[in-house]
């Protein structure tokens, strides 16, 4: 039977903000008897030293209480609470759980490759193999699997031609529009259509077994610095490619996968300091600027800096008191509106070879065979 006292319980119960006073005052407020008022005030401040049953809960379930947004809760016939907790985790942390399923996911098929010991070497290059702006997946006069077979062929070319330097350690810069598009709504980041020539799904799958294959076969001559470029076509799906590289390469002691918050990425070699950027959101004379002031400390300790691009699809080449930056070429085919808009290109896939101690020897280079 619901009493007086109840009432004056169910009170302080839905304004706990009086638990801190004395009974004369909840007896002015509520025009009550103050010996039952002392009563209700003990009673409550009894109960709420016990955990309620959705604290109970909570803790049960490892649910920290800070992180819950809404609570809907019902009684079964026999009598028992259920719960049905909502919480406000932020995208970051759905992120965070998503990327460590994803690990978890894609190192159970990640081979264990310890670190190989390799021949000190009396003159030791870095060969940065850099085929910016693939465009996988677009819809042009090749195949994906005609793209896939180019771009293998012109990693072979170029590492064949390399053949008798000392290398030490390869550098392969990946992305930089690697992919055509963001994926499902089939446009640039920014929202520009494209024309794809397969699935969101086969194309982000497909590229990225393009890449493992990749960085498979140069891992067996020396280690591998993977840096991940973004894109103006594939800024967010290129993030997602170099997470699932690096839980690919998780247990590969000879891959190094950077695949960074920051948009522009370093990397130092020796004597010498690289920044990759995409190229489209920085003014080019600003670059060498933003090299130093973003890496103070890398600059000073280096003696050669470059900036290397990509995005422009054509070779080009300034250099700013002593900083060279570099835009370089791609082996991308042409879609029907570059070829509509008369933009032509040579296709060609380069790589630089970075001496240890002399900074930039030079480039090889592989051509893109014309049909005719």
């Amino acid at each position: 039977m619901f009493t007086y006292l109840d009432s004056i319980k169910g009170f302080l119960r839905e304004r706990p903000g009086y638990l801190k006073y004395g009974p004369d005052k909840l007896s002015v407020r509520l025009n009550a008897p103050k010996d039952l008022c002392e009563t209700a005030l003990k009673q409550v401040r009894e109960e709420l030293k016990t955990p309620s049953p959705l604290d109970t809960f909570l803790d049960n379930n490892n649910i920290n209480k800070n992180s819950v947004d809404s609570v809907k809760y019902w009684q079964t016939q026999s009598g028992d609470l259920r719960y049905s907790i909502v919480s406000k985790n932020t995208a970051l942390d759905r992120y965070a759980e998503a990327k460590e399923i994803l690990e978890e996911f894609v190192a159970s098929y990640s081979p264990k490759v310890p670190k190989k010991d390799y021949d000190k070497l009396n003159n030791p290059v870095a060969l940065e193999i850099s085929l910016p702006d693939l465009h996988y997946g677009k819809l042009a006069d090749m195949s994906t699997k005609e793209l896939e077979d180019l771009y293998l062929e012109k990693i072979f070319d170029l590492v064949q031609k390399a053949e008798g330097l000392q290398i030490e350690r390869f550098i392969l810069p990946v992305g930089n529009d690697g992919l055509n598009s963001e994926g499902l709504r089939q446009t640039t980041t920014k929202g520009t259509p494209q024309h794809d020539n397969a699935s969101w799904k086969q194309t982000f799958r497909g590229y990225w077994i393009l890449l493992v294959s990749t960085i498979d076969y140069l891992s067996r001559i020396a280690p591998v610095d993977v840096v991940i470029i973004s894109g103006n076509h594939d800024y967010e799906r290129m993030f997602y490619v170099g997470d699932v590289l690096a839980a690919w390469f998780k247990f590969n002691e000879n891959v190094e996968i950077d695949n960074g918050y920051e948009h522009r990425k370093y990397l130092e070699y020796g004597v010498n300091m690289l920044m990759f950027t995409h190229g489209d959101t920085e003014k080019m004379s600003d670059l060498p600027l933003i090299m130093a002031t973003e890496q103070p400390e890398m600059f000073a300790r280096t003696y050669h800096h470059e900036v290397h691009c990509g995005h422009l699809h054509k070779e080009m080449v300034n250099e700013y008191r002593g900083i060279k930056v570099r835009f370089l070429p791609s082996i991308c085919p042409n879609d029907e509106w570059h070829k509509r808009m008369g933009y032509e290109a040579s296709r060609t896939a380069q790589a630089y070879i970075w001496s240890k101690n002399r900074g930039l020897e030079g480039y090889l280079q592989s051509n893109v065979k014309y049909k005719f």
